[in-house]
């Protein structure tokens, strides 16, 4: 007897999570007043920012689409005294770097990446954050990440241990499990509007 319901591969159930992740926070942010989502996710809060040492260098990124906004929190940093940094790429085939960004209230010194990003100026500092904040399109309470599946933040990740990572989301993004993989690495925490999931102290706090 044929089973009428074959196993879907793996990479194709993936594949249909983003895609229906991805409409759900696209309609969940057109659904929210755009003075709003101006407020929302300005800073970080109070809990996290005891993680982040005075001198840090933190990597963040330029929001695409209906990503959860990170620029509040890349100016709130400068304005705090620490660095920050953005994802870079030389090429489409160049492995993600990041670099200095330093004026995050100065757009214009942005251009277009290889991936269509916002990203530094060739000539900016390449750096090893101390911390990075990622995007993502859905994650759970335990700290697991879908994320865009090209896989540029697990390879820098699993190339850099030490660099804990916080992810950054909307709260219609929480997800009661997802796909895991050998490769895939527990964020250390997620910060939505409305709470913060606590995973795993970060080093050196």
């Amino acid at each position: 007897m044929v089973d009428p319901s074959p196993p879907i591969p793996f990479a194709d159930a993936k594949a249909a999570l983003r895609r229906s992740h991805r409409q759900a926070r696209a309609e969940h942010v057109a659904g929210l007043p755009a003075g709003l989502r101006a407020l929302m996710l300005s800073r970080p809060p109070a809990p996290l920012v005891e993680m982040i040492p005075a001198d840090a260098i933190v990597g963040v990124y330029h929001p695409a689409g209906s990503e959860a906004p990170a620029l509040g929190w890349a100016r709130w940093l400068s304005e705090t005294g620490r660095r920050v940094a953005l994802p870079w790429f030389a090429s489409r085939g160049a492995p993600m770097e990041f670099h200095i960004w330093d004026n995050p209230w100065d757009e214009s010194t942005l251009s277009v990446g290889p991936w269509r990003a916002r990203q530094p100026d060739e000539s900016s500092e390449s750096v090893i954050p101390d911390l990075v904040v990622v995007p993502l399109l859905a994650f759970t309470a335990s700290g697991h990440r879908l994320g865009q599946g090209g896989g540029h933040y697990d390879r820098w990740l699993d190339a850099h241990p030490q660099v804990p990572a916080i992810g950054l989301a909307w709260d219609c993004q929480l997800a009661d499990e997802l796909p895991v993989e050998s490769h895939d690495r527990p964020l250390a925490a997620i910060v939505t509007p409305t709470r913060m999931y606590h995973v795993e102290p970060v080093a050196g706090a």
